[in-house]
């Protein structure tokens, strides 16, 4: 017998609660066990029906979204899903409930008839979220202090001791990071460990609707040391600064003498079913044909393989690769599968890859 998906619903809204409980129960594998009208109700409904997954609204009177997201993980710790408006408050909040621990959110419909494409969504999303491992990216907490990047003496002894460590590896120019679900949260935990004097240049390739990619750099650049910038078509790539790729474009890598600079483009197709805009794997195969090997390429948590494949590219181009362990993500599917595939050089918790980065560049 298939095994349903419980699921709590909690939306402050009546009618919002009764259109996506009936549209979930049209699935044959999600039970709707209960709906909850605010946080208080909602932490105290977990507790009793111990759900797989709760589907919760963002802005919510009394207990909102985000302080309820931080008492369930304290309390009883389940996947939850936000439901963002497209407000840049409500983009702003769900940023913070992903970092209080929620698993992935899915917009909120900003026209009439918009529900059923939103439930669809959410329906994916639900199946994936079960089989989350929930707080793994609090388990390990982001380092205490920022890694502070300390330039090698120059003195002929440290050069060529340096050149014997690093041999046969070029030097690093580009960091290339990819994360899908659970990848909001471990971006925060690891970009805001890098110091502001980072030595090269960085792109973050996130799954993320789009919207809110932009909400996510504006997030990440008041926690970071480093300027985190929505990547815009002919942005360059500099030391010391975060780019993050634009969902709804792929983006590609561009050299112009020793100048590398990002190039968006909205694709002239759909989606192909199971891919994703941006891509990490074009980011990366991108960053393997025009960086070669001084690329570094770092995939984080999320569902499916993206990524793998690029990882590959670069690892066999003579760049240097980190993937995320089991034990710290979310969701094992992203880096797993490029550990499957041999692509990836080095494989660790979430809380020791800023400062592997460190080392390696």
């Amino acid at each position: 017998m298939l095994r349903q998906i419980k699921v709590l619903v909690v939306d402050d809204s009546a009618l919002m609660r009764r259109i996506v409980s009936r549209l979930l129960e049209m699935q044959a594998d999600i039970k709707v066990v209960d709906t909850a009208v605010d946080g208080e109700d909602a932490i105290k409904k977990v507790k009793l029906h111990r759900p797989d997954v709760v589907t919760m609204d963002v802005e919510m009177p009394g207990l909102n979204g985000v302080a309820t997201v931080r008492r369930l993980m304290q309390q009883c710790p389940v996947p939850v899903i936000m439901l963002s408006a497209h407000t840049m408050e409500g983009t702003s909040v769900t940023m913070e409930a992903l970092a209080a621990g929620a698993v992935d959110f899915v917009p909120k419909p900003t026209k009439a008839g918009g529900v059923e494409k939103m439930v669809a969504d959410l329906t994916r999303k639900i199946r994936v979220a079960r089989r989350a491992s929930i707080g793994r990216c609090q388990a390990a907490p982001a380092p205490s202090r920022v890694i502070d990047y300390k330039p090698k003496p120059q003195t002929a002894a440290a050069v060529v001791a340096a050149a014997a460590e690093k041999a046969p590896y070029a030097k690093i120019d580009l960091v290339v990071v990819g994360s899908s679900t659970g990848g909001p949260a471990a971006l925060q935990n690891l970009l805001p460990a890098l110091p502001a004097n980072f030595p090269c240049g960085i792109i973050v390739v996130q799954h993320i609707p789009v919207g809110f990619s932009g909400p996510m750099s504006e997030h990440l650049n008041r926690k970071c040391k480093m300027e985190v910038k929505h990547a815009e078509h002919g942005d360059r790539v500099t030391p010391g600064r975060v780019l993050v790729a634009p969902a709804g474009y792929d983006l590609y890598l561009r050299k112009y003498g020793d100048r590398l600079s990002v190039a968006l483009d909205k694709g002239n197709k759909p989606v192909p079913p199971g891919g994703f805009r941006p891509s990490v794997d074009v980011v990366m195969n991108s960053a393997a044909e025009v960086a070669g090997n001084n690329t570094l390429a770092v995939l984080l948590t999320g569902m499916g393989r993206d990524g793998a494949r690029g990882m590959l590219a670069i690892r066999r181009r003579g760049g240097r690769t980190i993937a995320q362990d089991e034990s710290t993500c979310v969701v094992y599917g992203m880096p797993k599968a490029a550990a499957d595939l041999g692509a990836a050089e080095k494989i660790l918790p979430l809380h020791q890859i800023a400062a592997e980065i460190i080392k390696l560049v």
